[in-house]
């Protein structure tokens, strides 16, 4: 049987059996604590996932600033550039075309950038005045040729009667006055005729200069070239110095296009990197998608002292009709001759564009605002550029790719 606790003498338990009644909490509460701390850890771990998941999507989408270039075209003679200078295209034969003649202009025959050939008529001066000159002059030749003439006949016939005199003498048939007379007769018909002989030289002389003057209305070109500009117009007065009010020297200027070659200014300090002979290679700011291949011909020995630089003229190798007089040009003195390779232009990026990814060279390629990861094929390097065969130009790339960027990231061009 169960045994009742025992009691106090007034009928209460004892302490130690008070003890015996207690609800025992322990168990409980141990097991209520442990789930509480696998709660909180599970909360925490949720917490860290979707913080972790919220950095992923931010760096996936929130936008980055940073570097960017373009895919352009290099030439490889970059980097066989000594010494770069500028100067202007100009003809070496070149003529501002005039008249020794003073006159009004009556007809002009071209206009700017007309060809035309050597001795070609380009112009001409009223010469109706020249021209009478030049008729009188031919009709006194002709004078002189028939005084000439006559001339002759009065010789021939002062040369029979002093033979036949002669003769006559001999037998004394004529008395000696009469043959005297006969020989002065044929002395001065002899001198007649060399006074008209001299006069036909005279009229012909004077028939040349008159030739001359109607020659020099003309305007001719001195040679095969283009007309460059045009300074006077019909109704204008031509002088041959152009001292007078209102007149004109030059009619118009030509220069040979076959001359054309380069002036370029080189800096005195620079002076002894450049020889004759040197390649070069040109640019023209009207034509800057090309280079053209040149050669230093002159070194002008003198220095502007003005701009402490040295003239140097260099002509083309081939020539393009395109080029023309005074256009800007840039210039690149070469250390050696270009290989028949390295006269194209190549697609290139800046070696700080590339990056190695995954044992790769790639480069960030920005497309639609974000920066898309790609493989690239390296070539040949030109200065602080390398070649990229398999991307396009003007696509634009990451320089100095930060750290943060992933394939995929917005980014924003960074502003200067």
């Amino acid at each position: 049987m169960m045994s009742l606790p025992q009691t106090l003498s007034d009928g209460v338990p004892a302490a130690s059996d008070l003890s015996a009644l207690a609800i025992d909490r322990g168990a409980g509460s141990r097991r209520h604590s442990r789930l509480r701390r696998i709660l909180v850890r599970v909360l925490l771990l949720a917490m860290l996932a979707g913080i972790g998941v919220g950095t992923w999507a931010w760096r996936r989408h929130a936008q980055i600033v940073v570097e960017t270039a373009v895919i352009y075209s290099v030439y490889p003679s970059q980097a066989l550039t000594l010494l770069n200078a500028t100067g202007y295209v100009v003809a070496q034969r070149k003529a501002s075309v005039a008249s020794k003649a003073t006159g009004r202009l009556e007809w002009l025959g071209v206009l700017e950038g007309s060809k035309v050939q050597e001795g070609e008529v380009i112009a001409r001066l009223e010469s109706s005045d020249t021209q009478a000159m030049r008729d009188q002059a031919a009709a006194n030749v002709q004078v002189a040729e028939a005084n000439l003439a006559q001339g002759r006949a009065e010789l021939t016939q002062a040369e029979i009667a002093f033979r036949r005199s002669e003769a006559l003498g001999e037998k004394n048939i004529i008395s000696d006055s009469t043959r005297e007379t006969a020989e002065a007769r044929l002395a001065k018909a002899r001198a007649a005729f060399a006074g008209y002989g001299a006069a036909i030289a005279a009229a012909q002389a004077n028939l040349r200069v008159s030739d001359v003057a109607v020659g020099q209305t003309l305007i001719r070109a001195p040679f095969n070239g283009v007309v460059l500009t045009r300074h006077a117009n019909v109704g204008d007065t031509i002088t041959p110095f152009s001292q007078a009010v209102d007149t004109k020297g030059a009619v118009v200027t030509i220069a040979d296009m076959d001359s054309l070659e380069v002036e370029a200014d080189v800096a005195e300090s620079s002076y002894l990197s450049i020889h004759v002979g040197q390649p070069v290679e040109i640019q023209l700011d009207a034509i800057p998608a090309e280079r053209f291949e040149g050669v230093v011909s002159r070194m002008v020995p003198t220095v502007d002292r003005a701009k402490a630089s040295t003239l140097v003229k260099i002509r083309f190798t081939q020539r393009d009709s395109r080029m023309l007089p005074e256009m800007s040009a840039k210039v690149a003195f070469l250390d050696r001759e270009l290989a028949e390779s390295e006269r194209k232009p190549i697609l290139a990026v800046p070696m700080a564009a590339v990056v190695e990814e995954g044992g790769r060279q790639q480069v960030y390629v920005v497309e639609n605002g974000k920066a898309r990861l790609q493989p690239v094929d390296l070539g040949m390097k030109v200065g602080d550029q390398i070649e990229v065969r398999d991307l396009k130009a003007g696509t634009r790339v990451v320089i100095r790719p930060p750290g943060d960027l992933v394939d995929g990231r917005a980014v924003k061009q960074a502003t200067k």
